[in-house]
């Protein structure tokens, strides 16, 4: 029996010229195999456990495949694993194009800043607090579109898996900390992971607290990244339009601005002990 079409891909952003053309050459040769088999779309989409309208939507190029449905068309299709390679292209495409890029960046950086002022950071989410955040926008997003934005936030965690290890610095506000998204469980696990991470010999992580003078973040979220080479690349919602800059003269204010926040938020130590607070309320 066929599962609903929807559950195996994601929409083709028709602005991501890369991703268009690697899926629909990817369409292209899943329909041309299906074809030389003699298998009609219906029948192929039986054999594979999907819906014909997924069929037609891949082999068009307007649906992202998921590995899954690749590995279940090679065995259909006796590929030999050449469908299911494939799946070395697709990976490269599957997320939006701002997210692809923001995490090129940060598998670059050796050192990442990042203040946050109404959310705790991407970085730090867990699943369940990242998916309750994306579903309380509105217009709210497709199931579909929720499922991607999922996965493309914790796909940026593999940062924490680089060798060496990125120095990476974190400061939050204490009023997100205290905001139980997700209910109770899913609030205790996400301050939980905030301690996890916090221990961490690459990471500093800190709180301001919210009885704290006034500060540069207070008009919003501040990002450093850092490279080898010597180059950064800075952002400051109150700054320069929020828009990413790498000017040297413009890069040190933000800079001051995120050096003067990490002045006055909680030390580590102080941080930690302020998130165990936290979690012994509950």
């Amino acid at each position: 029996m066929a599962v609903e079409t929807d559950e195996s891909g994601w929409e083709v952003d028709p602005d991501d010229e890369w991703g268009v053309a690697v899926i629909t050459t990817v369409g292209r040769q899943l329909k041309l195999r299906r074809e030389a088999a003699g298998m009609r779309a219906g029948d192929f989409g039986v054999a594979v456990g999907y819906g014909e309208d997924l069929v037609y939507k891949v082999e068009g190029g307007k649906r992202i495949p998921r590995q899954e449905y690749l590995d279940r068309a090679d065995e259909v299709l006796d590929a030999g694993g050449l469908i299911s390679a494939a799946w070395e292209d697709v990976k490269k495409v599957r997320y939006p194009k701002k997210v692809r890029e923001l995490g090129k960046l940060e598998g670059k950086a050796v050192e990442i800043g990042l203040y946050e002022c109404n959310i705790i950071a991407g970085l730090l989410q867990t699943p369940e607090h990242a998916r309750t955040l994306i579903e309380a926008a509105q217009p709210p997003y497709s199931p579909d579109d929720v499922d991607r934005m999922v996965a493309a936030r914790l796909a940026r965690q593999s940062v924490y898996e680089r060798d060496p290890a990125p120095s990476m610095h974190f400061v939050l506000e204490e009023a997100p900390l205290r905001r139980q998204v997700g209910g109770t469980m899913v609030w205790r696990q996400q301050l939980e992971r905030l301690l996890e991470v916090g221990r961490l010999h690459n990471v500093t992580l800190q709180v301001m607290p919210t009885n704290a003078d006034a500060h540069p973040g207070l008009d919003g979220r501040i990002e450093l990244l850092k490279f080898p080479d010597g180059t950064a690349v800075g952002r400051s919602d109150g700054a320069f339009n929020g828009r990413p800059i790498t000017d040297p003269k413009h890069l040190r204010i933000v800079e001051l601005r995120y050096g003067t926040i990490r002045a006055q938020a909680l030390s580590p130590r102080e941080s930690c002990a302020f998130i165990e607070t936290l979690l012994g309320e509950t």
